[in-house]
């Protein structure tokens, strides 16, 4: 799973020339350290982006064209998951066996990603939709500050650095369309990455003598990789297997082996990223210097 989240990003710097040869446990390294990063501190993702952007530099890879990168993750990910999600769907519909609210789910979901990616790539194809967005961000901010702080707070986004970055955005995304033949590796590792993971959790409840149908397991995934995004507790612990946990339920299976087979992957899953990604994350800062990881 780490592996292939790493080639999901290597695999393009890769084909674009970006960096030279780089050995497959360097690339493992370099994904625990930054799978470390977003675990241990509760920022949604940014750290790792952060900290990966860092580590690269150290490598000659310029962090813009690391930012590419990571978008390209993001975007093959995205559509590796709704690949596998599409399949899952099927295998659901066709397994009697399952409740049909977790169809009903299963094509919301999907609906979801699909509308918010046309969304997303409808206003970033134009720099005046941008200036719309990132309006209507900025407003959307002001009203949910006012509201959650019963105007106590002053919203602290502006329009001017949301349309900036979104702008910076949009130059990324014209370089990826004008190279759509690289996005071919990056999405078989996607497709990799998302199956290891589902697998991580079959795994689990095997072990513990239940043979559970991999659908479900694919679609709550899905749920709460999503809420992790939201939610800014590290890692999205928490809510992260309560999702899993309500949503295998309502897929049939019994709710003290849904929350058994869940715990059980996710303290292994964590140990393993907390223990060995701490220490590997302290030889990269010794290594290049503390001094300059001044954004974590």
């Amino acid at each position: 799973s780490n592996y292939a989240a790493a080639e999901m990003i290597f695999s393009y710097l890769k084909q674009n020339k970006l960096m030279a040869r780089i050995k497959p446990l360097t690339q493992l390294r370099i994904s625990l350290e930054m799978n470390f990063a977003n675990h241990a501190l509760p920022s949604g993702g940014v750290s790792g982006a952060s900290y990966i952007a860092w580590r690269l530099n150290k490598l000659g890879v310029p962090m813009s064209k690391t930012t590419i990168a990571l978008a390209v993750r993001f975007i093959v990910g995205f559509g590796a998951f709704l690949t596998l999600l599409a399949v899952a769907i099927i295998f659901v519909t066709v397994d009697g066996a399952i409740n049909r609210w977790v169809i009903l789910v299963s094509a919301g979901v999907a609906s979801l990603m699909i509308g918010s990616s046309l969304a997303a790539i409808y206003f970033i194809r134009s720099e005046q939709r941008i200036h719309v967005a990132a309006t209507w961000i900025t407003n959307a901010a002001d009203f949910l500050t006012h509201k959650v702080t019963r105007g106590r707070r002053v919203s602290k986004v502006k329009a001017q650095r949301i349309e900036t970055y979104l702008l910076t955005v949009r130059q990324d995304y014209l370089v990826l369309m004008q190279n759509k033949h690289n996005l071919v590796k990056p999405f078989i590792w996607g497709i990799v990455f998302t199956a290891a993971e589902v697998a991580m959790f079959w795994v689990a409840f095997w072990a513990l003598g239940t043979q559970v149908n991999p659908a479900p397991i694919l679609i709550a995934y899905g749920l709460a990789t999503i809420a992790g995004f939201v939610v800014l507790t590290p890692g999205g612990s928490g809510v992260y297997e309560a999702l899993m946990v309500s949503f295998l339920a309502i897929a049939g299976i019994a709710q003290d082996i849904a929350i058994a087979g869940i715990v059980l992957t996710r303290v292994i899953i964590l140990m393993f990223v907390l223990l060995i990604g701490y220490v590997l994350y302290q030889m990269a800062l010794i290594k290049y210097g503390k001094n300059d990881r001044t954004d974590l």
